[in-house]
């Protein structure tokens, strides 16, 4: 008998483009760090739309938040000035190194907002034939043609192209290799202090102490993309602040809506300025509900404490897979930071994905072959003890 699932799952691949490999059962609610299908079936989610809703899903913070802004006030142009905006803005500076704050609708607009400020920095500053900007390989930045000239993956999409000229691809975690490929044309670096879909890469800090102090030798912008990372991932507000060195600008998104489509890009005035009436723009960004909903989340995030407990589950966590990985074989390497941990096993990810869905656990996969475990940043230890058995006990049952 045809399940409701893949009933829905069926159809729905007559209306869909297929940009995406469909799972196997349709999602209905979650609550928390679970999720349950239309079958009823119940699931830890350590994926939750790859590390986005931090507050896990139906957080009643943000529940509330939704029905009364969106009961006052959900859209305006972008010229007026709203308090939900405002009070959003004050926390994303006040808490952090940078001065000013544009508001986008996701991570990639909030690349492409940074990536044309600093080329329009540069243009000013340093002259016209001042663009070029270096990334890394396994980087991912986003899918707007900015954000994907950026990106690895346009080595292996020929189709989309041409992509935007003059950007250098150098090795992660190897200041030399950018240093190589800078000149009077350089205007920025671009990174992820941990590259998430290339496959859970922690950057080295001195690597990042490295690249901070090759781009203010030679006066380049230096751009973090904390779209996956920050927002109290890695167990800090903002991911630079676990590396020991701080960007010019950074690009934001997911965890900072917890589940509500919202992006900003922060940046130092020195760079913010350039951004002038006319030179970028945006009609759903800041809306007065979009922002609501985010400083609602940030306001979460930065009571006493939630920073602490990321910092110590994430811990527990990681040394959980590790004391897994000793007793089998079949672990072959653990990384990352916070509640952002990547594993590498002997099965093959897709099949490792569906025996884990089987058992009651929702991940996601980062790079080729790696599984990605990113729960809600308010898992607690006894859920975090529940996913590291279900991990545990999927291993054992499978070749």
């Amino acid at each position: 008998m045809t399940s409701d699932s893949q009933k829905i799952v069926e159809e729905s691949a007559k209306y869909l483009i297929k940009n995406y490999e469909p799972q196997p059962f349709a999602l209905e609610r979650g609550e928390g760090v679970y999720a349950w299908d239309v079958e009823g079936n119940k699931y830890i989610d350590c994926s939750i739309g790859y590390a986005v809703a931090s507050l896990g899903h139906a957080n009643p913070a943000i529940l509330k938040t939704i029905n009364d802004q969106a009961a006052k006030l959900m859209i305006c142009q972008a010229s007026y000035c709203t308090e939900a905006k405002l009070k959003c803005a004050k926390l994303l500076i006040e808490n952090s190194c940078f001065d000013k704050v544009y508001f986008s609708n996701s991570g990639t607009e909030s690349v492409e907002a940074a990536l044309k400020l600093v080329r329009k920095w540069a243009y000013e500053e340093k002259g016209p034939e001042c663009n070029e900007i270096i990334a890394f390989h396994n980087s991912f930045h986003g899918r707007t043609f900015g954000a994907a000239s950026v990106t690895e993956k346009r080595h292996t999409q020929p189709f989309f192209g041409p992509y935007l000229p003059g950007v250098h691809f150098a090795d992660f975690n190897n200041a030399d290799s950018a240093a190589a490929f800078i000149s009077e044309k350089t205007a920025a670096i671009i990174l992820e202090p941990i590259q998430g879909e290339g496959g859970l890469n922690p950057a080295n800090i001195g690597f990042i102490k490295e690249i901070r102090a090759l781009c203010d030798k030679h006066d380049i912008a230096l751009i973090f993309d904390e779209v996956q990372v920050g927002m109290g991932r890695l167990g800090t507000f903002f991911a630079y602040e676990s590396f020991g060195a701080a960007p010019d600008i950074a690009a934001l998104a997911k965890g900072l809506g917890g589940g509500f489509p919202v992006g900003a890009m922060v940046a130092k005035d020195r760079f913010a300025k350039h951004m002038t009436v006319g030179s970028h723009g945006t009609t759903y960004g800041g809306n007065p509900l979009a922002t609501a909903v985010a400083h609602t989340v940030i306001s979460e995030i930065l009571k006493p404490g939630f920073l602490e407990n990321v910092q110590k589950v994430g811990a527990f966590m990681l040394e959980g897979i590790k004391e897994i990985q000793r007793q089998s074989n079949k672990i072959t390497d653990v990384r990352g930071q916070g509640l952002m941990l990547g594993i590498d096993t002997t099965i093959e990810i897709k099949k490792l994905l569906r025996a884990l869905q089987k058992n009651g656990l929702m991940a996601s996969q980062a790079g080729k072959a790696t599984l990605r475990i990113t729960p809600p940043l308010i898992i607690t230890k006894a859920q975090a003890q529940d996913t590291l058995d279900i991990l545990d006990k999927t291993l054992k049952q499978e070749d």
